[in-house]
């Protein structure tokens, strides 16, 4: 053949081939005319299936405002993109089920739907397979994303909101789950077997869930600066060698009875806050897990069948806000540069421990806050003196405090009320003759000269002192009050020392009722409430389980060398 005539002849047929594989962009929306092939607004179907039906590889859709009750089944290469995830809404609530709401293949991208599932026990949302999803809504369904890949990293979840489902994401081969929030009732992520997802920058919203994040025998997945807030069982329910970095675990509405359960995985530079136990080694399942570089604040038990090694730390944050949510750390935070040294923060420096610490962090600029306010002030008042005391600040920077005084309740404290300043978590005055009212507050200083805000005050009626506790300087565990109570009572004690404390509730045959309290605490006096809501440990739901009768509190406090150096018990009424 001529040389000339083959190159001719080949030229057109891939002028050919192009024009027909050229990609088209078509229209969706409830106002066209469903004429096709829906290339305009105008003539768009009204259908997202009719739309895709005339679709070839490369095409996108557009979709607009409105209602679509179809299952959707997308064909390779597709784009749909959606009008908001608020506004464009695929419902399949009233189709049969079992089904996937949307299912997509190879190399499709889906943006800005919410999905109507079915309910959060059935029917699953989203199956996706080397595709990508962003800005879109999961809701009430069994399964919110089925996320698998058959290469590498070739499936991305991105910014999705998934909430009111049983499972939030589970994941076959290796997808990448990033910067979504998820609000799951059993599961909110799943490794399946042999997959190895990356997970990073997503909000865990555990709302007494089961698990967090489960591994089911995958290779290794990767979690990097994920937040797991709220309260469950298990945070991280992992035998998967998982690599578990720059995550935070923060319990609130009660706490998440697990941070770690499992065997064989490395949990580095994270932040455990709120956690009945922060490390669980079940031991048949392989090697103890590997936990380095870690801060453990404000947890029950630190590990159960294996250790904590030393270069794990014990501190106060300093979040900016944790009651918010913002997990900035402050410019004196004992978590900055406390990280494992072999990882580096996005400029260079030591990582910070927390998830904005790492190379899935962020830099920022550190800000100097003012200390949080003293609390637990109390009064305790006898014939001849008032002592103050409240719970030291834990702040790295804390210097002093500072005790205000007036004889009117909601005052504003100045210079002119100051009576104390002093590094001291206590403050003594004479009981005065010519008064018959003290109102006090306390703020705390740091060493840069930043004042928190003034403590919630305590009034002082001096003509009241038979109903304050008694000056007392070693321990002590007062009589509750009121006594008979309903339907709540006040449980009051004082510790000379920083030690280990157990307040427990039984009824009067010695069945356990609730554990009030069970962690470390400082030297000072506290008080708690009976009965108890929320605070993760076993508890009377409320008090209208509760029989008439007699009910036992008793306390017992070992000291830091674990050594019991108290234990008491007392007797208390509730009548209906």
């Amino acid at each position: 053949m001529n040389p000339k005539y083959f190159l001719s002849l080949s030229l057109v047929f891939l002028i050919l081939s192009f024009s027909f594989s050229e990609a088209t962009v078509r229209f969706v929306s409830k106002s066209g005319t469903s004429t096709p092939p829906y290339t305009s607004w105008q003539t768009a179907a009204d259908s997202i299936r009719k739309c895709i039906n005339v679709c070839n590889f490369g095409d996108t859709i557009y979709v607009a405002n409105g209602i679509y009750k179809e299952r959707i089944d997308m064909i390779p290469g597709l784009t749909l993109i959606g009008a908001g995830m608020d506004s464009c809404i695929i419902d399949t609530r009233q189709l049969s089920t079992p089904y996937y709401s949307m299912r997509t293949y190879d190399g499709c991208y889906v943006k800005g739907f919410g999905i109507y599932c079915r309910n959060a026990s059935e029917g699953w949302g989203v199956y996706i397979l080397n595709s990508t999803m962003e800005f879109c809504k999961i809701q009430e369904a069994s399964l919110g994303i089925d996320a698998g890949t058959s290469q590498n990293e070739s499936t991305h979840i991105y910014k999705n909101i998934v909430n009111n489902v049983w499972n939030g994401i589970v994941c076959e081969g290796k997808p990448v789950i990033s910067e979504n929030i998820i609000s799951a009732l059993i599961t909110a992520l799943t490794s399946q077997i042999n997959s190895s997802p990356t997970y990073y920058n997503n909000i865990i919203n555990g709302n007494n869930s089961d698990v967090g994040f489960y591994d089911a025998l995958g290779f290794v997945s990767k979690l990097n600066s994920n937040q797991f807030v709220g309260s469950g069982n298990y945070t991280f329910w992992s035998y998967g060698n998982d690599s578990i970095t720059n995550n935070i675990v923060y319990g609130t509405d009660g706490n998440w009875g697990v941070g770690m359960i499992g065997a064989g995985s490395k949990a580095t530079n994270n932040h455990f806050q709120n956690n009945n136990t922060v490390l669980y080694y079940d031991q048949p399942g392989g090697s103890p897990q590997i936990l380095k570089y870690n801060n453990l604040w404000e947890n029950g038990l630190n590990a159960i069948y294996t250790t904590i090694d030393s270069t794990n730390i014990f501190n106060n944050p300093m979040f900016v806000n944790a009651d918010s949510m913002d997990f900035h750390l402050q410019k004196y935070s004992p978590l900055i540069d406390a990280g494992d040294p072999n990882i580096l923060d996005k400029d260079g420096s030591r990582s910070d421990i927390g998830i904005y610490g790492g190379p899935f962090g962020e830099s920022y600029k550190y800000l100097d806050l003012a200390p949080r306010a003293p609390i637990n002030l109390t009064a305790v008042v006898d014939t001849n003196t008032i002592s103050l005391f409240w719970n030291r600040n834990t702040e790295a920077d804390t210097s002093f405090y500072k005790v205000y005084r007036d004889t009117v309740i909601n005052f504003t404290i100045d210079s002119t009320k100051l009576i104390s300043s002093s590094a001291d978590t206590s403050f003594i005055e004479l009981n005065p003759h010519n008064v018959t009212k003290y109102v006090y507050k306390v703020t705390c200083v740091d060493k840069q000269g930043n004042e928190s805000e003034p403590s919630t005050e305590v009034v002082v009626n001096i003509t009241g002192v038979e109903n304050y506790p008694q000056l007392i300087s070693d321990y002590q565990l007062y009589q509750n009050y009121p006594n008979p109570f309903n339907p709540n009572t006040i449980i009051s004690y004082r510790l000379k020392e920083r030690g280990y404390v157990k307040l427990y509730v039984y009824d009067i045959k010695g069945e356990l009722i609730s554990v009030l309290v069970n962690r470390d605490q400082e030297a000072g006096f506290y008080q708690v409430e009976f009965p108890s809501i929320g605070n993760g440990l076993p508890t009377v739901p409320n008090n209208s389980n509760l029989a008439s009768g007699i009910y036992i509190y008793q306390i017992m406090i070992r000291s830091e060398r674990d050594i019991p150096v108290f234990t008491e018990m007392k007797k208390m009424v509730y009548l209906k």
